[in-house]
């Protein structure tokens, strides 16, 4: 007969085992968010991890090294789920649909997103997150540029290469200053900030557009 819970889940199917392991892993994940949103991730500790999920530190050991290693299987799911939320948000549109419609949908994608993940503004934007986390990012960011340069050429036909990666550099920049301001409020005061944020964005690149046939006039919608 087993004489510990160790012995027990050792004897149980490997299908099972595996799913009881999965289900500790996405305990173990969330805990770490709570804590790197609250803490920032160099005050964090795998102390904290484990005490947040309810576990000993000798069951979260079975499953991560360190808290490096904790935030890295984090930061790869998150950044996994952002590309399917960026390939949804910056898919290409129709040359007509008006400007405002176009930013507003990706903005409100993007916020919906990390409005449910705060901690992927924490662990991609802190000044102290492990070094393989940075390069992913690196890459993210990356392609989520080239992503915006395809959005934006079709507002943009005749722009230069280099003036349309400017360009769509500025929207990426103006985005994550909002976003900061988005995620340090809530409630109606959020969606303030977050109608700013369009409004913002839709000001900068309207200059830009200028008149395209079928395009709505711009002072009948965006908030004065």
């Amino acid at each position: 007969m087993p004489d510990s819970q160790e012995q027990q889940e050792k004897e149980q199917p490997p299908r099972r085992r595996q799913a009881r392991g999965e289900r500790r892993i996405a305990q173990l994940l969330e805990a770490a968010a709570n804590v790197f949103c609250t803490t920032g991730y160099t005050a964090a500790s795998t102390n904290a991890i484990a005490r947040e999920a309810g576990v000993s530190p000798g069951t979260l050991y079975q499953f991560f090294p360190n808290k490096e290693a904790i935030a890295i299987e984090l930061g790869d799911r998150l950044m996994h789920e952002m590309r399917e939320t960026y390939g949804e948000a910056l898919a290409p549109v129709d040359p007509v649909t008006p400007l405002e419609e176009a930013v507003g949908a990706a903005v409100e994608r993007f916020i919906d997103f990390n409005c449910e993940h705060p901690v992927f503004f924490a662990l991609m934007h802190g000044p102290d997150i492990p070094g393989r986390i940075t390069e992913a990012h690196d890459a993210l960011h990356a392609t989520l540029l080239s992503r915006i340069e395809g959005l934006l050429s079709a507002f943009l036909p005749d722009v230069s290469p280099a003036d349309l990666t400017r360009v769509a550099h500025m929207c990426l920049g103006l985005y994550k200053a909002g976003l900061e301001l988005v995620l340090a409020h809530e409630g109606a005061e959020r969606e303030a900030y977050v109608r700013e944020l369009k409004n913002v964005l839709v000001r900068y690149l309207d200059p830009l557009v200028g008149e395209r046939p079928g395009r709505p006039d711009i002072a009948m919608t965006t908030n004065p």
